[in-house]
This record gives C-alpha cells, sequence and structure tokens, in this order.
C-alpha cells in the first residue's frame, strides 16, 4: 500500500487479477500460512514469519512479563484490525473509491482467570475473547451509504473476523527432544 495525494493506494489491476484467478479456480485461494515462535526467556517468544523481521511478543507485568511487546490478546487483536483495514481498502479500490483515511480500533474482553491452565477451570467457563468490539473510521471520496456498503463487506469476508466468529480447530502435535 501506498499513499499518493493523502490517498491510500494499492495496485487495482493486481487486485482484479488476484480476484478473477481466484473466482476462474477457487483452489487458488486456498493457502498454508506459516509462523514458528521460539521462547526467548520467560513469556517473551520470538515468532518468525517468512523472511520478515521477527515479531516480539511477551506479556506486560501485571502477567509476570517483561513489557517489552504486545501480549498474544493484544496481537491477536492486532492482526484482526490489520486484517479489516486490508479488507477495506481492497473494497474500496475494486469500487473506484479513493479511500484517504482507515482507522481500527478493537477493544475485547478476554478471562484471564484460569492463568494459562494452571489455575482452576471452572466447567462452562468460556476461556479467551467472549466480546470484541471494532470502530472503523473510513474517509473517501464517496458517499455514507458507500462507506457503509465497503465497511460491511470487508467485515463479512474477513478471514480474520471469521475466526473470530468460527474458530477454526486447531490440532497440536507434541515434539520431544
Amino acid at each position: 500500500m501506498t499513499t499518493i495525494n493523502n490517498a491510500l493506494v494499492i495496485d487495482a489491476e493486481g487486485l482484479d487479477k488476484l480476484s478473477c484467478n481466484a473466482k476462474a479456480d477457487p483452489s487458488t485461494g486456498k493457502k498454508v500460512v506459516r509462523a514458528k515462535t521460539v521462547c526467548e526467556s520467560g513469556f517473551r517468544n520470538v515468532t518468525y514469519v517468512r523472511d520478515l523481521a521477527p515479531l516480539l511478543v511477551g506479556e506486560p507485568p501485571a502477567l509476570l512479563g517483561d513489557d517489552a511487546a504486545p501480549n498474544p490478546s493484544e496481537t491477536a487483536l492486532a492482526a484482526l484490525g490489520s486484517c479489516i483495514s486490508v479488507g477495506m481498502l481492497a473494497n474500496a479500490t475494486h469500487r473506484g473509491v479513493t479511500l484517504t483515511k482507515i482507522e481500527v480500533e478493537m477493544e475485547g474482553d478476554i478471562d484471564i482467570s484460569a492463568v494459562w491452565g494452571v489455575g482452576d477451570i471452572p466447567e462452562g467457563k468460556v476461556l479467551g475473547f467472549t466480546d470484541v468490539r471494532c470502530k472503523v473510521t473510513l474517509a473517501g471520496d464517496v458517499d455514507v451509504t458507500t462507506l457503509q456498503e465497503i465497511h460491511d463487506n470487508a467485515i463479512a469476508w474477513s478471514p480474520v473476523v471469521n475466526t473470530f466468529r468460527r474458530p477454526a480447530a486447531v490440532e497440536s502435535t507434541l515434539v520431544v527432544e
């Protein structure tokens, strides 16, 4: 994404090609995404994705961390906001709309009283986020009805929004060294 004259811009031709390819062959839209997280010390973790700079994830002092980085739950909210933002810009670009501002504020209610499984987990207790609220601010060269349509479409089709709404099955295998 680039900014030209305060407009948020992506490659419209590339977006159209990506969309056409996915429509012609839906299997092209199915990807395997990988990340590797390594515990550095205490609750400080480093996550590696592709050949990008490592992402530091930790915990605040109230959760026994060193406050050097966002915690895993905050990182999940960051992923949610970023996915929504990407969807807004893609939807606007597809419609020929120029956006000059995209901001997504997230907050979530989470119960961590089970203390990572070392505390007591009462039967029926919901762990993780129970509610997440997003506030999206958009500005562009169209009316509020069109901005609302862009918003609604991006939310409906966001992979991360849909992961929060309908969580994926998680499988974990232990490897002992």
